[in-house]
C-alpha cells in the first residue's frame, strides 16, 4: 500500500501566490523576504506594471518591492512548475442576484491543477462559504492533476484579513487563521504563516471551521452596521443628532464604536451572501443577515431621498440641479471601487432629475469610467452646485475643510456631511 508523502515544508520550497490583488500582493512580498516565492496574477499588465514597481492598489510601495529579493512576477503558467506550495488569493464576488461567484476561484484552482505534483500543497485565502475548498475546489485539483487529496497532494485554508488602505494593521500584524486537510498538514501551514506573521496565528480545528470563521467576521460587522444605519434613520425623524448620540453611548466601555453610512466593498457587502447561500442550500433561511443586508444595500437610497427632500425644501430643483459628490470608492484613503455604494447614491440622484459630478482624487479615472460609466471630475467648479454630498471621508477632504468644499457650492446650497467628518454646525444635513 502507498503511503503518503511527507508533509514536511522546507525554506528552500518555493511558494507560488496565485493572484496578487489586496490580498496576494502584500502576501507574496512578506514571503519574497525570506524564501522563493512566483507571485502569478492573469493579468499581464498588473505584471508590468509590478515589475516597474508600480502598484496601483497601493497597499505596497515600490521600496517594499524591492525589498522582496526573492519575488518573481510572472503571467505565464508555465513558470508555475517548480512550486511545491501553492496560494490561492483570487477575487470571490457575487453575481447579479447576490448569489457566490467562483468563477476565478475554480479558473485558478484548474491552473494549479495543472502545476501540482506529489508532496504540494495548496492553501486558499478567498473568502469563501464553509465546505467550498474541500467541495469545490479540492475536486478541480484532482481532476487537472490526477492526483489524490491526503494521498498525493495537501490542502488548507487560511482566511485573508488584509484591510485595504490601513497602513496601521498590515500583514505580519494581523493574527492568522490557519487549517490544514490533516493534522500534519495543518501543523506544516501553521509554521508556515508563522514565519513571517509577528502577531501570531491561530490552528483552527478543520478547513471549514476557518472558512466559518472568516465569513462570520464581516458578517458581524454588516449586522452592526445595519443596527447603526437603522437608529440613524429613526434618530432623523427625531431630529436628533446620531452621532452626538453615539459619542454619548460611547463613553460606555463595552458600547461598540460602529457607525452608519454605506457599506460597500468586496468584504462586508459580500461575505454575508456566501453565508446565507450556504445555508439557504441546506433549507435555512437566515432572517436576521439577510435583513441587515437589504436595509444596508438600500441606504443610498434613503440618502438620496432625504437629500432631494432638504434640497426642495430649501427652494431648489431636482429638474435643473446639479450636485456635486465627494468621493467614489468604497471606502476612505482606497483606491477600490468595487462593489462601491456610492454608485447607488448617485444613480438614484439622477433618477430625480439631477445633474451629478463625481471629485475622487484617490480613484482612478479609466477604471470607473470602465466600470460605471463615471467620469470622474478633477476640478470642480466654484460656486456651481445646489448641493454637494460628503461620500467618502478620504483625508484630502478632511484636510480641505468645510469651507473650501463648500465654496463650489452655489449660495443657499445644501452640504450632506455623510462621514460626519465635520463638526455638526459645519454642515447642513448628517446621516
Amino acid at each position: 500500500m502507498a503511503t503518503a508523502p511527507s508533509t514536511e515544508i522546507k525554506p528552500a520550497d518555493k511558494i507560488a501566490i496565485i493572484g496578487l490583488g489586496y490580498v496576494g500582493l502584500p502576501l507574496a512580498v512578506e514571503f519574497g523576504k525570506s524564501r522563493p516565492v512566483i507571485g502569478f496574477d492573469v493579468n499581464k499588465q498588473r505584471i508590468a506594471a509590478l515589475q516597474q514597481g508600480q502598484d496601483d492598489t497601493r497597499e505596497v510601495s515600490s521600496d517594499e518591492l524591492a525589498a522582496a529579493a526573492s519575488l518573481t512576477l510572472s503571467a505565464d503558467p508555465a513558470d508555475l512548475a517548480d512550486c511545491r506550495i501553492f496560494i490561492v488569493t483570487v477575487p470571490t464576488p457575487i453575481d447579479g442576484a447576490n448569489r457566490p461567484d467562483l468563477t476565478a476561484l475554480l479558473k485558478a484552482s484548474e491552473t494549479v491543477g495543472n502545476a501540482l505534483s506529489v508532496g504540494d500543497y495548496v492553501i486558499y485565502e478567498s473568502t469563501v462559504f464553509p465546505g467550498a475548498t474541500e467541495d469545490e475546489c479540492v475536486p478541480v485539483l484532482e481532476d487537472r492533476s490526477g492526483l489524490a487529496l491526503n494521498q498525493d497532494f495537501y490542502a488548507g485554508y487560511s482566511p485573508e484579513r488584509i484591510n485595504p488602505g490601513d497602513k496601521t494593521h498590515r500583514l505580519p500584524d494581523i493574527c492568522k487563521v490557519t487549517s490544514g486537510s490533516t493534522p500534519a498538514a495543518a501543523d506544516q501551514i501553521d509554521a508556515l504563516y508563522a514565519s513571517i506573521i509577528t502577531a501570531g496565528t491561530h490552528k483552527a480545528q478543520s478547513i471549514k471551521v476557518a472558512e466559518a470563521a472568516k465569513v462570520i467576521e464581516n458578517t458581524q460587522r454588516d449586522l452592526n452596521i445595519a443596527l447603526v444605519n437603522e437608529l440613524a434613520i429613526i434618530f432623523n425623524l427625531m431630529d436628533i443628532d446620531t452621532e452626538a448620540v453615539l459619542a454619548a453611548a460611547g463613553t460606555k466601555w463595552n458600547f461598540l464604536p460602529f457607525r452608519p453610512g454605506l457599506v460597500g466593498g468586496h468584504c462586508i457587502g459580500v461575505d454575508p451572501y456566501y453565508l446565507t447561500h450556504k445555508a439557504e442550500s441546506l433549507g435555512y433561511r437566515p432572517e436576521i443577515i439577510l435583513a441587515g443586508r437589504r436595509l444596508n444595500d438600500d441606504m443610498g437610497a434613503y440618502v438620496a431621498n432625504g437629500f432631494v427632500k432638504s434640497l426642495l425644501k430649501s427652494g431648489g430643483t431636482a429638474q435643473a440641479g446639479r450636485v456635486l459628490i465627494l468621493g467614489l470608492t468604497f471606502k476612505e484613503n482606497c483606491p477600490d471601487l468595487r462593489n462601491t455604494k456610492v454608485v447607488s447614491l448617485i444613480r438614484e440622484l439622477e433618477d430625480f432629475g439631477l445633474t451629478v459630478d463625481v471629485w475622487d482624487p484617490v480613484a482612478d479615472t479609466v477604471e470607473s469610467d470602465a466600470e460605471y460609466g463615471i467620469q470622474l471630475t478633477d476640478a470642480p467648479a466654484l460656486d456651481a452646485y445646489d448641493g454637494i454630498i460628503l461620500a467618502v471621508g478620504h483625508t484630502q477632504f478632511k484636510d480641505m475643510g468645510s469651507k473650501a468644499i463648500r465654496a463650489h457650492g452655489k449660495p443657499g446650497h445644501i452640504f450632506y456631511d455623510l462621514k460626519s467628518l465635520f463638526p455638526r454646525d459645519e454642515s447642513d444635513m448628517r446621516l
